[in-house]
């Protein structure tokens, strides 16, 4: 049997996972929770789970997807099967990168959801259909692609900061964020940061 963790802040998206877990014969909902924080207190209090399905996104307040993905993988060596609406190149890489052993749109297919925590369960990667259209999109345009760096310069430029304020927030000096805009620029064939981030939106990167 697969122990199933659901952590959403929707009590409507739980709900149909919950339904979509139950409805198998090999697998099963034993906890669910609404915060990555609570999330991660379950977990500290000794309880396992063969594979947490987890939103990236809990409110503007919350501690992200990705950070809890990362401290779950790190110190519990448990499998995430991220299962969100995001799907940008930021949104895929921060949560990969951060350890995710998955990642799939909520939009999914019930037999790709139970197939990925099938292959999540057993230490496989389960990419959903488009996650592996963008990331090989990715693969066939090098120079076309932001790094994850790039992509969080941007996506803070994208949020009105200044480049001292990225600077700051990203532990860089306020060089290496031009260098990077430079980059961004060359990449995107755009002519200033607002150009740039206003393209990596319409290309579905942020």
């Amino acid at each position: 049997m697969i122990d199933v963790v659901l952590a959403d802040d929707h009590p409507v998206v739980r709900a149909g996972l919950r339904a979509v877990v139950d409805g198998q014969p090999d697998m099963r909902v034993v906890h669910e929770t609404s915060t990555a924080e609570d999330l991660l207190d379950w977990l500290a209090g000794g309880d396992r789970a063969d594979v947490i399905l987890l939103d990236l996104r809990f409110g503007a307040t919350r501690m992200s997807g990705a950070a809890a993905a990362g401290t779950i993988v790190q110190r519990h060596r448990t499998p995430v099967l991220v299962v969100t609406t995001y799907g940008t190149d930021a949104d895929i890489l921060a949560a990969i990168e951060a350890g995710a052993t998955g990642y799939l749109l909520k939009d999914a297919p019930t037999e790709e959801l139970v197939r990925g925590i099938r292959s999540a369960a057993a230490g496989e990667v389960a990419l959903g259909s488009d996650v592996q259209r963008r990331l090989l999109g990715r693969l066939r345009a090098p120079g076309e692609t932001l790094s994850a760096r790039e992509l969080e310069v941007l996506r803070l430029v994208a949020a009105g900061r200044s480049n001292d304020a990225i600077a700051r927030e990203l532990f860089l000096s306020v060089a290496t964020v031009k260098s990077h805009l430079a980059h961004i620029n060359t990449k995107l064939g755009t002519q200033s940061r607002t150009e740039a981030a206003a393209t990596a939106r319409d290309r579905g990167m942020l």
